[in-house]
């Protein structure tokens, strides 16, 4: 059965016990995606658990592939390795095996990459609000890496919500984009920030209300001059959509083109 498995873990960074960056390289490679887009990865259901995660109710059939859609990190040109932003939940069926693995072991990927999470649609020369919560950042890392020297005429900022400092992932790529390019901003703010934390504390919401993007990015809040993406936590994205409908911002989907680019799993 172990032949469905047409990949091979190259990198585990455990951020905290539930919070992991996967490298995986693909026996053959894909074709180019979009940067932004997603695939689709996936584990044999005799696969062991993590030693963090706790039995789920439901039970899986012996040797049923386990399969679930990610936003992939790495840049559009890297077709033979994938880079993944993943957090364990702990009575889930496939993250607790996905944080079991360790570098050599085999897995599943799909061939096709999906998705219209993308820069294309978005004219030249607008600026560029990237907003999640979470692991939602993945698709950005996407962005950055494989575009901003496409962008130097836009202004692009990423405002990114979790609980601990150690749940920013990619917190120090990102403050490397943001003084080796001066067009870009990184916000990071933090639910759960003790006294050590000096920056921005609170949810996502509070800071656009606040004006964070005109006052420290010099960013518009006009569909016709920025286009903002979203992707995380379903709560954040109902709140800021509300929040940018009075800005009169339209969603972007297959039938209609819009302003504002939500990811939604």
């Amino acid at each position: 059965m172990t032949s469905v498995y047409n990949s091979t873990v190259i990198g585990k960074i455990l951020l905290t016990p539930d919070l992991m960056v996967l490298r995986i390289r693909t026996d053959e490679p894909r074709d180019e995606f979009i940067a932004g887009q997603y695939t689709t990865i996936g584990l044999l259901s005799n696969e062991e658990r993590s030693a963090n995660s706790v039995m789920t109710i439901e039970s899986v059939k012996e040797n049923v592939l386990i399969k679930r859609p990610y936003s992939i990190a790495s840049a559009k040109h890297e077709v033979s390795e994938f880079e993944f932003y993943i957090s364990q939940v702990k009575s889930g069926q496939l993250t607790p095996r996905l944080f079991n693995l360790t570098q050599g072991r085999r897995m599943w990927i799909d061939n096709h990459i999906h998705g219209i999470f993308n820069l294309n649609d978005v004219p030249e020369n607008s600026n560029i609000v990237m907003i999640a919560t979470g692991t939602g950042l993945a698709p950005y890392l996407s962005f950055l890496r494989s575009h901003i020297n496409d962008h130097k005429d836009s202004k692009l900022a990423i405002i990114h919500g979790a609980g601990y400092p150690w749940d920013l992932g990619y917190y120090s790529e990102l403050k490397f984009i943001q003084q080796a390019f001066s067009n870009f901003y990184y916000f990071p703010t933090l639910l759960k920030a003790d006294v050590s934390w000096t920056g921005l504390t609170g949810y996502i919401e509070k800071h656009l209300q606040a004006n964070i993007l005109q006052e420290k990015a010099g960013i518009e809040i006009n569909p016709d001059k920025t286009h903002f993406f979203l992707c995380g936590n379903p709560k954040m994205i109902e709140s800021v959509t509300n929040y940018l409908s009075n800005y009169d911002y339209t969603k972007h989907g297959h039938d209609q083109s819009g302003s504002l680019h939500v990811e939604e799993y």
